[in-house]
Formats: C-alpha cells, structure tokens, sequence
C-alpha cells in the first residue's frame, strides 16, 4: 500500500513538473513573439518601431451624398485600429497614416424577377484609401475599397440605410485593416 502512494505521488509529481514546463515554454514563445513586435494575436504585422497611427476625416465625394457617412465611416476605421492594436491615435502624422475619400454611394436594383421587378436592392460604397507606412514604405498604398448590402425590394433605402451603413463601413474597415497590416 505505502509503495502505491509513493508511485502516485511519484505520478503527479511528474504530471505537474511536465505542466510547469510546457506552461514556462508557452509562456516564453509569447514574450518572443510578442517581443519582437512584428506579429499580434490579431495577425496584424505592424513594424515594432510603429507607436502611432492617424487617420483624416473621409470626405464624402460621391455623386449622392450621405450627410452622415463620412463621421461614421471615420470612427469606424479609426475604432478598428484602437481594438485591434495598440497603436495611439493621433489627429495627423502618426507612424502608419490613413487618407482617402468616400467615392462611390449607389443604390440599384439586382435580383431582378419576372416582369422585370427588382426582388433586391443593393446598396454600395466605395472608399479611396491612401496608406503610408512610415517605416515600412513597400507596404503603403492607395486603393480603392468598395462593399455592399442588399436588402428587400419592398423596403425603402431610408428603412435600412442606418444598418447597412453600419454593416458596410465595418466590412470596409475589416478590409482596409487587412490591407494595410494583416496584408491579405
């Protein structure tokens, strides 16, 4: 019986020293990866010397303009980054900066059905975005970004325009995030 107790203690002695050790290994593959400053656990790769970031207000420059468009997309893309990273905001000049225009704002029939009557409408927009890596320049670009959200023909655009603006602009800001430090 004491021979049993002894091999048990033996055995959770064991198990434990081998959490500990995997524990101490985890821990330290995060402080490297963490330390080296290119890689987050939101896959952004954001060169270690990056402290800031900016982003100018987005004009609205397409043919309908949307009064409150170009407020809300700029929170949204500048909200992305505070989540995301660890960057400070700042209102110009940071380490990666952000510029564009609101370029395109349509709405048009898609889905069409028999006699031709519209099942769906689409709602579109388009953004211009100018990025600049100040410390990784290959990596800066300009580009335009467009998504959409389609919604029932039996609804008007003023019915659903406060949701899918909101769905949009956050699709668009996924994607610009992607673009500019996820590089996908």
């Amino acid at each position: 019986m004491k021979q049993n107790i002894v091999f048990y203690i033996g055995m959770n002695s064991k198990l434990m020293k081998d959490r500990i050790f995997f524990f101490f290994v985890l821990l330290t593959v995060s402080f490297f990866l963490k330390g080296c400053g290119f890689y987050s656990f939101t896959g952004a790769s954001i060169p270690p010397e990056a402290e800031t970031i900016s982003v100018s207000y987005f004009p609205n420059h397409a043919q309908v303009i949307q009064p409150a468009l170009s407020q809300r997309f700029t929170e949204t893309l500048q909200d992305k980054f505070m989540r995301q990273t660890s960057l400070n905001l700042l209102e110009s000049n940071g380490d990666l900066h952000f510029e564009g225009a609101i370029t395109g704002y349509t709405t048009q029939p898609v889905s069409i059905q028999a006699g031709d009557v519209a099942a769906q409408n689409r709602l579109t927009i388009s953004v211009r975005v100018i990025f600049e890596n100040h410390y990784d320049p290959d990596s800066s670009f300009e580009r335009t970004f467009t998504r959409y959200y389609d919604y029932p023909s039996t609804m008007s655009l003023s019915q659903i325009e406060d949701q899918a603006i909101e769905r949009i602009s956050e699709e668009l800001a996924d994607d610009i995030f992607n673009a500019s430090v996820v590089h996908w």
